[in-house]
C-alpha cells in the first residue's frame, strides 16, 4: 500500500514549469533528437542568453508542430527561415532555421509537418540544429518542460499523527 501511495503521489499531478502537462507537447524532430544547446533564460529581457534549445539533427529532416495550434508567422527573418505556432494555452513556440510548409493563418496540430530543417544555424556544433524556443506573454521559457516531466516531488502519506491512514494505528 505504500508504494501504491507513492507512486500515485509522484505520477498524479506533476506540472512542468511552463504550465503544460506532458503529452500534451511533443518533440518536434523525430528521434534521436540530442540536446547540443540547453535553455539559458536572460537575466533581463534584452540581455545574454539562449531563449530555446538546439536539437541536433540532419539537414532535409522533417520538423513538427510541438502542439495544436495556430501558424502566426512562416518565412524569412534577418536572413533565416522560420516558423512560429500560438497555442491555444497562451504559449507561443519558434523554429529554426526550417523551410516552411505551412502559411500564416493555418491550424496545426501536434506531429504535423510544418517543415524542413535546413542546415546553417549558427552556433551549432553539428551538421543540422533545430532551435526550438518558447515563449509565453514576453518570458521566454525552457521547451524542454513540454515534453519531459516536472521535477519528482514525494508527498507525505498523511498529516503527521492521523492513525489509520498508511498504517500506524
Amino acid at each position: 500500500m505504500l508504494a501504491l501511495a507513492l507512486v500515485l503521489a509522484v505520477v498524479v499531478d506533476v506540472p512542468t514549469a511552463a504550465g503544460a502537462r506532458p503529452g500534451r507537447y511533443a518533440w518536434p524532430l523525430a528521434a534521436p533528437h540530442p540536446v547540443v544547446r540547453v535553455f539559458s533564460a536572460p537575466t533581463t529581457p534584452y540581455g545574454p542568453g539562449h531563449r530555446g534549445v538546439d536539437l541536433g539533427g540532419t539537414a532535409g529532416e522533417a520538423v513538427f508542430a510541438a502542439g495544436d495550434g495556430t501558424v502566426v508567422f512562416a518565412g524569412p527573418i534577418g536572413g533565416r527561415q522560420v516558423v512560429s505556432l500560438a497555442h491555444g494555452d497562451g504559449l507561443r513556440t519558434t523554429y529554426e532555421p526550417v523551410e516552411p510548409l505551412v502559411r500564416a493563418g493555418s491550424a496545426v496540430r501536434r506531429g504535423e509537418r510544418i517543415g524542413t530543417l535546413l542546415a546553417g544555424h549558427e552556433g551549432c556544433p553539428v551538421a543540422a540544429c533545430l532551435h526550438w524556443g518558447a515563449r509565453r506573454g514576453v518570458d521566454y521559457v525552457n521547451p524542454l518542460r513540454l515534453v519531459t516531466a516536472g521535477r519528482v516531488r514525494l508527498l507525505p502519506l498523511a498529516p503527521e499523527g492521523r492513525a489509520g491512514f498508511g498504517g500506524g494505528g
